[in-house]
């Protein structure tokens, strides 16, 4: 597992889209309960794990296909957050948090909640959103305009009167604006349910982890919302929303269809993943307590020994498991990460070379791999990891630690250039544009003009940032 909190970069350029920011920011999948906010510039805590990410990838991909969506490269980011939330800011990805598939029992009720956002992105919400926004900014103009006329025309006749309405006219429109935009987003969020049951017939699979999952959170949130004004909320209210859902979702002819044994147990280890690496070793013996013999359990309390505990312990453990499943990439990936963290990377080099072999979509184990070779200090692994590391930031290239490994794995090899080239874009993978720009720059002097390696620095050199959100 690879936490990370590379910035999730979005481009702010209007009002209207720095506002739409704002709202779409709020939690589109669990009704009215808050969300902390997050540095804007830095952008969320992110959390990379292949294992999870691959799983997430299954459960979306028949969802995408009946949304039609299956060929916009729409992917799954996991907020390192332990709250129940998940939301979209754009068209190309979903962001859900830990806590929401730490909690969900089921497969069934993280891919209802990925059904419904995907809701969002099918309905083209947020753009319609922009054109909301954009129309209800022009009259609140026009009706802030007319209130300071109104204010003038007091000025000039010594009225109070007019001029007390002028006064009320330009406070307003930000009222009626606020509550005209929140409706359109209640509306939003009972197309977006709709949308998702349609896609879940469609692919076949049951509406009840949707609808279950609401309902919890409804039986969370009824006491809280019961006094709450239902014009100022951007979600349906609770009770409104569940009598919508449950209406529609009782209508999926899969109701009482099951998750596969198979995806539940995988599901099962990836809440035992996280648990594992999120949470303090006492939690995880009261949830995962040695008595428990399954799998996921195992998988657990083998992550917190190792990471809290005796190594020997924690590899003896990881070992079980590899013994259980000899096949399991994934454990192998856990041992040489155990054994690259525990400071012995040339042993963690071959588990994590299985891992890269047998792994659906290894591209962050293969960071792994190439910052175990790189760590051995033995030259002649230089082009292996280069090899890896290549391969994994071509494959997603929002990996800073990619780059920086591929950096010092060049500056083995005295490639300088390409040394530089790999530094700037680390750094403009952590969003770190000012570092960037000075690294490409440099780079740009070392490559022979018009070189792809001199365009790619020339990219970075020449890049700029976009506008931050300011309040």
């Amino acid at each position: 597992m690879i936490a990370d909190t590379r910035p999730v970069r979005q481009r702010w350029g209007t009002q209207a889209t720095r506002t739409l920011a704002c709202l779409t920011a709020c939690a589109l999948a669990i009704g009215d309960v808050p969300v902390k906010a997050q540095n804007a510039e830095r952008g969320p805590p992110v959390v990379r794990d292949a294992e999870i990410e691959q799983l997430l990838r299954d459960y979306t991909r028949p969802i995408l296909r009946a949304a039609g969506l299956s060929q916009q490269n729409i992917h799954v980011t996991i907020i390192n957050d332990r709250s129940f939330n998940a939301f979209v800011i754009d068209g190309r990805r979903i962001f859900i948090n830990a806590g929401a598939l730490m909690e969900a029992q089921t497969p069934n009720e993280v891919i209802g909640v990925l059904a419904h956002e995907t809701g969002h992105i099918a309905g083209g919400h947020l753009s319609k959103l922009r054109q909301e926004l954009a129309n209800a900014q022009t009259a609140a103009i026009i009706a802030m305009l007319l209130g300071i006329g109104a204010m003038a025309a007091a000025a000039r006749s010594g009225s109070s009167g007019a001029g007390n309405i002028g006064a009320a006219a330009l406070t307003m429109p930000q009222s009626v604006m606020m509550r005209s935009l929140l409706s359109y987003m209640r509306t939003q969020e009972s197309s977006a349910d709709r949308a998702g049951v349609k896609f879940l017939n469609t692919s076949g699979q049951s509406a009840k982890g949707m609808h279950d999952t609401f309902k919890r959170l409804y039986d969370q949130t009824v006491f809280q919302l019961q006094y709450a004004d239902p014009y100022l909320q951007s979600h349906p209210l609770p009770r409104e929303r569940m009598e919508a859902l449950t209406e529609v979702a009782k209508t999926n002819p899969f109701w009482d269809r099951k998750d596969s044994s198979e995806l539940q147990l995988r599901h099962d280890m990836m809440r035992a993943k996280l648990f594992g690496f999120i949470d303090r070793p006492d939690t995880i013996l009261r949830r995962y307590p040695p008595s428990d013999a399954s799998l996921p359990a195992r998988y657990a309390r083998a992550i917190t020994a190792y990471r809290h505990g005796d190594i020997r312990n924690g590899l003896a453990q990881i070992e079980a498991l590899i013994h259980a499943q000899p096949n399991n990439p994934y454990f192998h990936e856990l041992k040489g990460q155990a054994l690259l963290e525990a400071g012995r990377p040339a042993e963690a080099i071959a588990p994590l070379r299985y891992a890269v072999a047998h792994a659906p979509t290894p591209t962050l184990i293969q960071v792994m791999l190439g910052q175990a070779l790189i760590a051995s200090s033995d030259a002649k692994y230089a082009e292996e990891a280069i090899t890896n590391l290549r391969a994994a930031t071509a494959g997603d290239p929002d990996i800073p630690e990619g780059y920086a490994q591929l950096a010092m794995a060049y500056g083995r090899k005295g490639d300088l250039a390409q040394a530089d080239l790999a530094s700037a874009q680390a750094a403009f993978a952590r969003g770190d544009y000012r570092t960037a720009r000075q690294l490409a720059t440099r780079a740009k002097t070392r490559f022979p003009i018009g070189a792809p390696g001199w365009v790619k620095a020339d990219d970075i050199s020449s890049y700029k940032p976009p506008r931050p959100i300011r309040h």
